[in-house]
């Protein structure tokens, strides 16, 4: 992704940040060279994004796409840039509502979303999976695995091998430091120990970085998280991206503005009705539908006092 010219204006040399480690980042440059930049604590530099160097002045090109996030504090986070798709990893313990976050988030970014059932070996996590792939299978691509046994990581390695560069998200202890491992062995992440009593763990990875994989595609490996806050999502953008709600790009509602709880001549409640969209899905939509209004209501009043 990006522009592969290696000189850029002034004989600056173009590159990707490869990794950030808070105070300086590693630029890999299109010559191949690898070689480590400064930059200020909160700099806005994430990893993926195409730069120039001069010396030591870094500046940073258009991205194409961005990965934001929201913490339980309020707080936006990039997590990443020019990524193309994201996975979202699933595993038991994992909190409810946090795949349809993570599905509304990607698409609102331009990234394509696909479902990742980690430690299938387990029967807990099978039946996760069966549970989620039959609401999302014809939704999102859906990847059952095992990094224990190995079993599932062909045909995810097969897909992001189409060129993708991506990123895994997931609530701590899912598992995503041994999908790293498992997809890339060369790595040797540390995996933290799980609770037997609440599935969770602490993560371990404290730098991002992307890594490329052979056969193709890149990974980016980011600190884990146990939320996924919405960030800059509107209520109509919500309907748009949320899942199980692609028909509505066809069967419009009456009024451009409906929010889909009452409104007449709504088309999400009339495939409520007609069994096209299950009750499940539409009570999910109603709980991010009240998250969204209310971080509307928020920017407002920040606005406001302004």
């Amino acid at each position: 992704m990006g522009n592969k010219n290696q000189q850029g204006k002034g004989g600056a040399e173009q590159g990707l940040i490869v990794s950030h480690f808070g105070v300086a980042v590693e630029v890999l440059f299109d010559s191949g060279e690898r070689r480590m930049v400064k930059v200020k604590r909160n700099s806005g530099h994430v990893v993926g994004d195409r730069v120039t160097v001069a010396g030591e002045v870094l500046n940073r090109l258009p991205r194409q796409t961005e990965l934001s996030r929201r913490d339980a504090r309020g707080g936006v986070h990039l997590l990443a840039a020019n990524l193309d798709v994201l996975g979202v990893v699933l595993a038991p313990g994992t909190p409810s509502g946090f795949l349809d976050r993570a599905i509304v988030a990607a698409r609102a970014a331009g990234l394509s979303p696909f479902v990742v059932f980690n430690k299938c070996d387990l029967p807990e996590a099978s039946e996760l999976g069966d549970a989620t792939g039959r609401v999302y299978g014809g939704i999102v691509p859906c990847f059952p695995l095992s990094t224990v046994t190995g079993a599932g990581i062909e045909p995810l390695r097969e897909f992001l091998r189409q060129g993708h560069r991506g990123a895994f998200v997931g609530t701590t202890g899912v598992g995503k430091s041994s999908l790293m491992n498992a997809l890339c062995p060369e790595l040797n992440l540390k995996v933290g120990a799980l609770s037997d009593y609440n599935w969770t763990g602490r993560h371990t990875t404290t730098v991002s970085s992307l890594h490329a994989l052979s056969g193709g595609g890149e990974l980016v490996d980011t600190p884990g998280f146990r939320d996924f806050g919405l960030v800059d999502i509107t209520v109509p953008e919500l309907a748009v991206w949320f899942p199980g709600f692609e028909a509505l790009r066809e069967h419009r509602c009456r009024f451009n503005n409906c929010r889909h709880r009452q409104e007449p001549g709504c088309a999400v409640r009339d495939d409520v009705g007609s069994g096209a969209i299950s009750e499940e899905r539409y009570q999910t939509y109603l709980v991010l539908l009240s998250e969204v209004e209310a971080l509307e209501e928020a920017a407002q009043r920040r606005n406001w006092k302004k």
